[in-house]
This record gives structure tokens, sequence and C-alpha cells, in this order.
């Protein structure tokens, strides 16, 4: 360990823990009461650190920040405890998000640094780990192969070819598409480009991306308002313009759940004198709505367009007559 780093280690310490005794410093510094002491004049005389000895405790502390002196600060990026927890606990959520290990191994020793900082072996980073837990339902199970070609493309800016399965049509393209930016929603990675078959802007399962290759070739640049349109336009993950509003009330125990949800981000609610939730909201394609209309099952209407509303008359029929028997 260099001084530098030995440095933002007496500072962490000192800031997580209050009071230190230096056999601690000694110990998880590796370090000798010699060079200990070199390491608190330097904090001292060169970063102005108020750090100061209370002999009836035996131990070092920082005392608090007054109105008047100089102010103490280290050189570089550095954080206080709250933000080194809560830059740990996004490093945990991400993680379980990294399927193909395309991002983890670039934050590990960055978290192990911030980790160590934090105070030896028993760290935040460590109890979050057995605390956190993201429940995944409904990921594919497909291993994401082309992830970190994808990902490197996506930031070098660099157009590729893939080989493209459509589950819809049970057919696979080839395509030269220039990626955009990746999307993860609901527990799947999917990456929107502008392919360059259909010269449009699509979004792509990485699931169903049988085969990645990188060209040398700049990918078509595309403006952040034309992504976030095609994001916004339909409903769930499917794009497009809008072909309706769907119009949807809930009965008023459903309404308590409903009414927190964001289905759209330019949906209405209101709620009638009956208590129920009256929903408002546009879509491009009707089949992930329906399967969402779907999960509250009676609690729900479907009170508009009329077109909606028979595809989902057709769809609880056709459901109906799977249970129907001959007696």
């Amino acid at each position: 360990m260099n001084q530098l780093d030995r440095l933002y280690r007496i500072r962490d310490m000192l800031q997580a823990r209050g009071k230190v005794p230096i056999a601690n410093f000694l110990r998880e510094l590796e370090i000798s009461r010699a060079t200990f002491k070199r390491d608190l004049e330097i904090l001292r005389d060169r970063f102005n650190a108020p750090i100061v000895y209370k002999p009836f405790e035996r131990a070092y502390e920082l005392e608090p920040h007054g109105a008047i002196g100089p102010r103490f600060e280290l050189p570089g990026l550095w954080f206080n405890q709250q933000e080194a927890v809560a830059l740990v606990t996004m490093h945990n959520m991400l993680l379980q998000l990294d399927q193909a290990g395309f991002i983890g191994p670039h934050l590990n020793p960055l978290i192990q640094r911030v980790e160590t900082t934090l105070g030896g072996s028993n760290t935040p980073g460590r109890e979050l780990r057995k605390r956190l837990r993201l429940i995944a339902h409904g990921t594919r199970t497909r291993q994401l192969a082309a992830f970190p070609q994808i990902g490197k493309a996506l930031l070098e800016r660099q157009c590729l070819l893939i080989r493209y399965e459509s589950r819809s049509k049970n057919e696979v393209s080839e395509r030269k598409i220039s990626p955009q930016r990746l999307v993860h929603y609901r527990e799947n990675w999917y990456l929107d480009a502008w392919c360059h078959l259909r010269k449009d802007l699509r979004s792509f399962s990485l699931d169903l991306i049988l085969y990645c290759q990188t060209l040398k070739q700049a990918c078509k640049e595309l403006p952040e308002k034309r992504l976030e349109a095609h994001s916004n336009a339909g409903y769930g993950i499917f794009s497009g313009a809008v072909i309706g509003t769907a119009r949807l009330r809930f009965s008023p125990e459903r309404a308590r759940w409903v009414a927190s949800e964001q289905w759209h981000p330019q949906q209405k609610q209101s709620m009638d004198k009956q208590g129920c939730l009256l929903l408002e909201l546009p879509y491009s394609d009707d089949r992930e709505l329906i399967m969402d209309i779907l999960r509250h099952g009676d609690q729900v209407e479907v009170i508009g367009p009329a077109s909606l509303r028979r595809k989902l008359i057709e769809t609880l029929t056709k459901a109906k007559a799977q249970y129907q028997t001959d007696d």
C-alpha cells in the first residue's frame, strides 16, 4: 500500500469509526508506529487534518469542523461514508443485473478500494451482500454471449453486423445496425439501434442476437429526443405510432395498488364517485398492454377503445374455452 492510499485509509477509518486506537491503524495498515507517525504529520501539516489524540480513550479522532480555520480535504475523488455505502449498494444491485459479466469486472477494483477504506473485514459492502436481494422473475435463460462486444461497440460508436432471430415470424435475418443505447426492461436486456435494413429505429432483444460482428464503420447518430420519443410513444417495449388511448377502470380495492403505479409516462388517472380508478394511457401495440390488463382479472374493465375491448373479450373467451369440459 503506497503512502497516498494509507492517508485515505486513515482518514476514512476516522470518519467511519470516530475514535480509533493506534493498534488498529498499525494492524490494518500493516505499518510500523514510526510510519504511522509520519503519515499523521503529513495529514495534519499538509492537509489540515484536525486529528487529535484522546489520552483517556487512548485513541485518535477527528475534531468537528469549526466555522473558522482551513478545511480538511485530500486530493482526488473521495467519498464520505454515506456516499461510499450508496456506491457499494448500487454496485451490488448492478451485479445482479450484469448477467454477462460486462460491467462488474471493471467496477470491482474501485469497489474493493472503497470497501477497504470503510474499515477492514467488517465492511458495509460485505454486510449489504448478505442483506440485499433482487428477485428476478421472467428472466430469459439464454446466455448473452454478445453483451461485451455490443457494449464495446456502443461506447466506441461503431456499427454492428448481427444475425437476429424473430420470435413472432420464426425466422432469422442478417442486419447492419447502429447501436444507440442498452435498455434493461422487465428483467431482460434490449438494444435500441438504427436498423440499416429497415431504415428505422428498432429494439432488439439481446438473447435473440445469434451472431455479432463489429464493423469498421462509424454508427449513425440519432438525437436524444428521437430516442426518447421511441421509448415513450408506445406501451412497454413496443414502439411505433400511437394507435389509440386505452381507458381502464379498476375496482376500489385494486385501485389502492394501481394508483401508485406508472404504466406510461403520459398516463392520466382520476377517481370516480364509486372509488374506482380511471386510467388513460396511449399505446401503439396492444400485446403487452393486454397481458398487463389480464393480470388484474375481474378487478379491471376496458372502457375503450372498442377495438381493444373486443380483443380482450376474444382473449378471455378463448381462455375460458380451455377450461370447459363436456359434462
